[in-house]
């Protein structure tokens, strides 16, 4: 069986020929730093791992290392950065955003492996007019993604994203305002929060139109902003539910199987998971890296109603653990987990200092984990 085929099976919940292993999402620093700068997909047939390779391309990311902000800009909507700092160890930059009826500002930092927001875009309430009437949304090019579908080949599946800075509209609208803060807005001002989430919807679904035809495997919505170790399930039954199902029903009506990424906490929020719709739920982040239940305690709720992926501390087990460690625990989380069907087995996050000879012996325990 390949890797592609037994992905796919897990992602429909059916029983592929053994439990697949992969990563998240494998990290530049990491490729560069252990693997001697060889690609994604190279790094998955090293490991022994089924591929599934990330594609994030000309979707609006601010986080990514790399990102390219001349291409999110419009006459109307204009991209101003100002680089701070360009040490690669702690960069800064300053973003002045112009628009015909007013400036937007934020400003991010980093380091050689991620970026974070220091400085959020919405300061005043009316501010969200502005993101509503000129934030642009990116046109999506089919063809790079067709070209990286033929390299990959049977060795993996394709993962979408959808536009912005996280997937999901609430997810989102925390990269446009302090979290802290528009959890507040929920109880203040509950109205404006949803003006501001419906107008990420508006966008969110333009872009989802023109995935149209994409050949990709797997959709990824949603973020760690809606895990229950953030908001509470009743915020999150308001304010991310009904905009998560509209999202997901675009999506399914173009063919798309989703997979949706809480990393953090799903206690509590276990019934409005399956209930958005999605077919997949991740990372599945146990406790011993901030989650609020075991990936198991998760399984057991929500009883083979859609498809799992991750489960594997990335830090505590995988890149510290020993390699008998990190094989107990492989088949720890088939037997609690996987056994039945519908799992593929993965980090629950990034991982930047992992050692090579682990993630072997993490691929290679899950190797061993065969369905009858």
């Amino acid at each position: 069986m390949t890797s592609k085929e037994r992905i796919l099976l897990a992602l429909h919940r059916e029983k592929p020929d053994r439990l697949p292993v992969s990563v998240h999402q494998w990290q530049g620093y990491h490729l560069q730093t252990y693997m001697g700068g060889i690609s994604d997909i190279e790094a998955f047939a090293a490991t022994g791992m089924d591929a599934q390779i990330q594609y994030f391309q000309s979707m609006g990311q601010f986080w990514l290392v790399d990102a390219d902000f001349s291409k999110t800009s419009t006459p109307q909507w204009r991209d101003y950065v100002q680089v701070l700092s360009n040490d690669p160890d702690h960069r800064k930059a300053r973003h002045v955003i112009t628009t015909p009826e007013g400036i937007l500002t934020y400003e991010t930092e980093g380091d050689r492996k991620t970026t974070w927001i220091s400085k959020y875009l919405i300061e005043h309430d009316e501010d969200i007019e502005l993101i509503q009437k000129y934030m642009p949304v990116a046109t999506f090019d089919r063809a790079p993604v067709a070209r990286l579908y033929e390299e990959l080949g049977d060795r993996g599946i394709i993962r979408g994203f959808v536009w912005g800075d996280q997937a999901g509209c609430w997810q989102h609208a925390c990269c446009l305002e302090d979290v802290n803060k528009l959890i507040l807005a929920c109880f203040d001002k509950p109205d404006w929060v949803h003006r501001l989430l419906r107008s990420l919807l508006e966008k969110k679904l333009q872009f989802i139109a023109g995935l149209k035809g994409a050949r990709f495997d797997l959709i990824e919505t949603g973020g760690g902003a809606a895990s229950s170790t953030v908001i509470s399930p009743d915020l999150h039954r308001e304010f991310c539910l009904p905009y998560d199902r509209a999202l997901h029903d675009a999506l399914h009506d173009l063919g798309f199987l989703v997979t949706y990424h809480t990393c953090g906490g799903t206690r509590g929020i276990e019934e409005l998971i399956v209930g958005n719709g999605c077919d997949v739920s991740e990372t599945l982040a146990p406790r011993s890296i901030g989650g609020n239940q075991e990936p198991w305690e998760f399984a057991e709720k929500v009883r083979n109603r859609v498809a799992l992926i991750g489960g594997m501390d990335q830090y505590n087990c995988l890149t510290t653990g020993t390699p008998q460690s990190i094989r107990q625990h492989v088949h720890t989380l088939f037997e609690r987990v996987g056994r039945n069907r519908g799992y593929v087995l993965s980090t629950a996050d990034h991982f930047f200092d992992t050692p090579v000879e682990k993630l072997n012996a993490y691929a290679a325990a899950a190797r061993e984990c065969t369905y009858g």
